[in-house]
C-alpha cells in the first residue's frame, strides 16, 4: 500500500496574496467549494487578523465545506490566535495555523528579536492554540535559511508543545532540491518527537523549483505539501498543485505515494480560479496550459494519432481536459491534415489531399496557426466548389417583449428545384428562423457561437454573421453579411448547412477510398 501524502491547498490565503489576483467573498466560496469537489484535504481559508474581509471569508468557508479541514492562518501573538479560533468555530475540521520567522535575517530585520526569545513565541502560541483544538501546525518561516540547529531546536520544542503539523517552508524559494532533502532528512533523525507530527512543505517558486523540491521533500519523508492551483503566490508563486499531484500520480514508479484528489477535476479547478480572479494560465503550463496536450510538429502529429503514448505520459481526460488538439501549422503533416478534414466531415481522396497540402503548407507560412476557418477556404477555393443545395428565397420574423419570436423562412432546393416554406417559434427571432430551417433541410443544428460585428458605420451599418453550428457531431462554420441582422443570420446558418449536406454527399463518394499510408516525417 502507497503511503498517503495529504494536499494542503493555499490558493484562498497565499494564492489571493498575488498582485491582482485578490477575491471577495463570494469568489472565494467559488473556489472553495472547487477545492471540495477536487479533494484537496486541507483548505487554508485565509488569515483572519488581516482584515474583516478575510475573517468572514474564513468564517463562511469553514460552514460551506464540512469535509476537508479547515486552516486559519496566525502569527504567534493571542490576538491572532484568538481572532483565528473564532472565525475557524464553525468548521467541522478545524486547523489553527501559527508561524514566526526562525532564519537570522528575518530575526534581525524583520522580529528585531533574539533566538531564544523567538523559541518561547513559537511554544506559547502552540500551546494556547492546542488549548482551541487539537489539530494545531506550526511553520518556520524562511526555514531554509535558518540555521539547522536552531532549526532542530524550535521544531523538537513545538511538538513538545503539541504541534501536531510541523512546516518547513522555502519561503522565498530560495533552496534547491538535494539541500532541501538534507534539511528534511536532518529533522528526521535529529528531532526525537518527529514522529509525533506530520513534517510540511511550502514551496515559493522564485527559482523556479518549488515544484522540484516539493517532490525531493515528500522522498525525503514530508507528509503534506502546501500548493496552490495554477501555482498563483507571492512574487513568483507557490508550487503547482496540478503539477505536483500528477507527478506523483505518473511516476508511481519512482515515487508511492497517493493523494486523494480528484484529478479529472483539476482543469475545472484551474478554469474556475482563471474565471474569478481574470489571470489567465500561460499557454505552455504544465498539465492545464492551452498547449499542454496540443501537437504540431508532423512527426509527433503522426505518432500520436498511431498511438497516444508516444508523445503524451498521461490523458488529457486524466486531469479534465475533453481531449488532446492537433494544432495545424507549417510543422504539419499530411496524416494530421486529412485527420482534421475528416473530423470536419470531408474525405479527400489522394489527388485532393496532395492539393490541399500544397495550398496549406502555403498558408501556414503566413500564418502561425491555421483554423477550420482556413481549411474550408482551402476547400472552397482551391479544391472542391462547395455547391448551395438550399438557397434562401424569403426570411420574415417577429418578436417583441410580450410576444413569442415567430419566423416564417422559406427556401429553395437546388435539386428538386422547388421552393417550401416552413414557420417556427423559438426564443428570438434568430432562433426561430433556425427551427424553422430545420424543419426544411431535415437537419437538426446544434449552435456552438454565434458572433456578429458591424463592418460599415451609421444606422445602416452591414452587420456581418459568424457561426459554428454542429451537425451530428461536426462543427461546420458559416458567415454572410447583410444591413438585416436576421437575413444576414439566416445566410450564415445556411452557408453551414449546406457545408454539412456536401460532406455527407463526399462521404458517400469516397467512403470506400483510403489515403495511402505516409512516413512519420510527412
Amino acid at each position: 500500500m502507497s503511503e498517503r501524502v495529504a494536499i494542503f491547498d493555499t490558493t484562498l490565503r497565499d494564492g489571493e496574496q498575488s498582485p491582482g489576483c485578490s477575491m471577495n467573498l463570494e469568489e472565494k466560496l467559488r473556489m472553495a467549494r472547487q477545492l471540495d469537489a477536487l479533494g484537496v484535504d486541507i483548505i487554508e481559508a485565509g488569515f483572519p487578523i488581516a482584515s474583516d474581509d478575510d475573517f468572514a471569508a474564513v468564517c463562511e468557508v469553514a460552514k460551506t465545506c464540512q469535509r476537508p479541514i479547515i486552516a486559519a492562518l496566525c502569527r504567534t501573538t493571542p490576538e491572532d490566535i484568538e481572532r483565528a479560533w473564532e472565525a475557524l468555530s464553525y468548521a467541522a475540521r478545524p486547523r489553527i495555523h501559527t508561524f514566526v520567522a526562525t532564519s537570522d535575517i528575518h530575526l534581525q530585520y524583520k522580529l528585531q528579536k533574539s533566538r531564544e526569545e523567538v523559541l518561547e513565541m513559537s511554544c506559547k502560541s502552540v500551546r494556547m492554540a492546542k488549548g482551541f483544538t487539537d489539530d494545531v501546525e506550526f511553520s518556520a518561516e524562511d526555514a531554509t535559511r535558518s540555521d539547522l540547529d536552531y532549526l532542530v531546536q524550535v521544531i523538537t520544542a513545538v511538538i513538545d508543545e503539541g504541534a501536531t503539523v510541523v512546516n518547513i517552508p522555502d519561503t522565498v524559494g530560495y533552496t534547491i532540491p538535494s539541500e532541501y532533502t538534507h534539511i528534511i532528512k536532518t529533522l528526521r533523525e535529529r528531532v526525537p518527537n518527529i514522529d509525533q507530527a506530520v513534517i510540511s512543505v511550502h514551496c515559493h517558486n522564485d527559482l523556479g523549483l518549488g515544484v522540484a523540491n516539493s517532490l525531493a521533500a515528500v522522498a525525503a519523508g514530508a507528509r503534506q505539501v502546501e500548493c496552490t492551483i495554477n501555482g498563483i503566490g507571492e512574487r513568483a508563486g507557490n508550487a503547482s498543485l496540478e503539477e505536483i499531484v500528477m507527478a506523483l500520480r505518473v511516476r508511481k514508479d519512482l515515487m508511492p505515494f497517493e493523494t486523494g484528489i480528484t484529478t479529472e477535476e483539476i482543469y475545472r479547478s484551474s478554469q474556475t480560479l482563471s474565471n474569478i480572479i481574470g489571470v489567465l494560465v500561460q499557454p505552455n503550463k504544465a498539465i492545464v496550459g492551452k498547449n499542454a496536450f496540443a501537437h504540431e510538429a508532423g512527426i509527433h502529429q503522426h505518432g500520436v494519432l498511431k498511438n497516444r503514448l508516444t508523445y503524451e505520459i498521461m490523458t488529457p481526460e486524466s486531469v479534465g481536459v475533453k481531449t488532446n488538439s492537433i494544432v495545424l501549422g507549417k510543422h504539419s503533416g499530411r496524416h494530421a491534415l486529412n485527420k482534421k478534414y475528416e473530423e470536419m466531415g470531408y474525405m479527400l481522396s489522394r489527388p485532393e489531399l496532395d492539393k490541399a497540402y500544397k495550398l496549406f503548407t502555403k498558408l501556414a507560412d503566413q500564418k502561425k496557426e491555421v483554423f477550420e476557418e482556413d481549411l474550408l477556404a482551402i476547400l472552397q477555393d482551391g479544391i472542391a466548389n462547395i455547391p448551395e443545395r438550399y438557397k434562401l428565397r424569403a426570411v420574415q420574423a417577429t418578436a417583441g417583449t410580450s410576444t413569442l419570436a415567430t419566423a416564417l423562412v422559406t427556401l429553395g432546393d437546388t435539386k428538386s428545384e422547388e421552393n417550401e416554406t416552413q414557420t417556427a417559434s423559438g426564443d428570438g427571432p434568430v432562433n426561430a428562423v433556425y427551427e424553422a430551417m430545420d424543419k426544411i433541410t431535415g437537419l437538426k443544428g446544434s449552435l456552438v457561437d454565434y458572433t456578429v460585428r458591424s463592418i460599415t458605420r451609421g444606422t445602416d451599418a452591414v452587420g456581418e454573421v459568424f457561426v459554428h453550428v454542429e451537425f451530428d457531431g461536426v462543427s461546420y462554420t458559416g458567415k454572410a453579411a447583410s444591413t438585416d441582422i436576421v437575413d444576414a443570420s439566416a445566410r450564415a446558418y445556411l452557408n453551414a448547412v449546406n457545408k454539412a449536406l456536401y460532406a455527407k454527399e463526399r462521404k458517400k463518394a469516397v467512403s470506400s477510398e483510403q489515403v495511402p499510408a505516409t512516413n512519420a516525417a510527412d
